[in-house]
């Protein structure tokens, strides 16, 4: 199915609007990110603009310190929104590991943060951006760092920040396709172009090889393939015509 990352849409509210922007578009579900279930209300209102659209959140991000110290309120939240699989999506750079013991070692602590909700019957797993392919001083490469650290952890596999890392993602998924449970699908704007943007694109309008990629993703049975632009001049324009081309593959 395809979703959309709502965080795409943070700058230009009311997310009551975004959700009919999205169904209108053609999605059928959303992901969801912490702005969203902050406090009681902002759970209240994503559950009635799912509600009034039709529209599912199967996936969600939470950042790792909640993950770690709030388990009854995330576990809350994925119940009240009807959740299937949580993804830890970031780490700020000072808290980075510098060293493959390090990121061995952040792998295990992803791990046991992930151990609760699995155990309630949820998936758990990493979001990565560029930083975890960035080879380390023993040439090693974070991303297998983690999963060495994690060996149950799941990937919400974000292509466009690992070729942004300067890896293959096909090379990638082919090594990790037992762990992708989920994908970004995020396009790159020719060097030069979309400055404004963050050097992003509409999906198919850009320089990675989705069609190729879609299909990798897809003969692994990776079922969330979530849309997602850090930074649109225009949102609806992005949802629409991204949706477009990943129909036309």
């Amino acid at each position: 199915m395809f979703s959309y990352q709502l965080y795409s849409s943070r700058n230009f509210p009311p997310m009551a609007k975004t959700f009919e922007m999205v169904s209108k578009a053609g999605y059928t579900a959303v992901e969801g990110y912490g702005a969203l279930y902050a406090d009681e209300a902002a759970v209240a209102a994503t559950r009635a603009g799912l509600k009034a659209t039709g529209l599912t959140m199967p996936t969600g991000h939470f950042g790792l310190e909640q993950l770690e110290t709030e388990v009854d309120k995330v576990l809350g939240i994925a119940r009240a929104l009807k959740m299937e699989r949580l993804y830890c999506p970031y780490l700020m750079p000072e808290d980075r590991p510098t060293d493959a013991a390090g990121w061995t070692a952040f792998g295990a602590r992803l791990q046991k943060a992930g151990a609760p909700y699995k155990a309630a019957g949820y998936g758990f797993g990493w979001h990565n951006h560029d930083f975890e392919f960035k080879p380390l001083a023993d040439g090693s490469i974070p991303q297998d760092r983690l999963f060495e650290g994690g060996p149950g952890l799941e990937w919400e596999m974000d292509v466009a920040w690992v070729i942004r890392g300067g890896a293959d993602p096909l090379a990638w998924i082919a090594r990790y396709k037992d762990r992708i449970t989920a994908a970004h699908v995020k396009d790159i704007a020719p060097e030069g172009e979309n400055a404004d943007e963050d050097g992003w694109s509409d999906v198919g309008h850009g320089t990675v090889d989705w069609k190729a990629i879609l299909a990798a993703l897809r003969k692994i049975g990776v079922r969330h393939l979530v849309m997602e632009h850090d930074n649109p001049k225009e949102d609806a324009r992005f949802a629409s015509r991204s949706i477009a081309s990943v129909k036309a593959f």
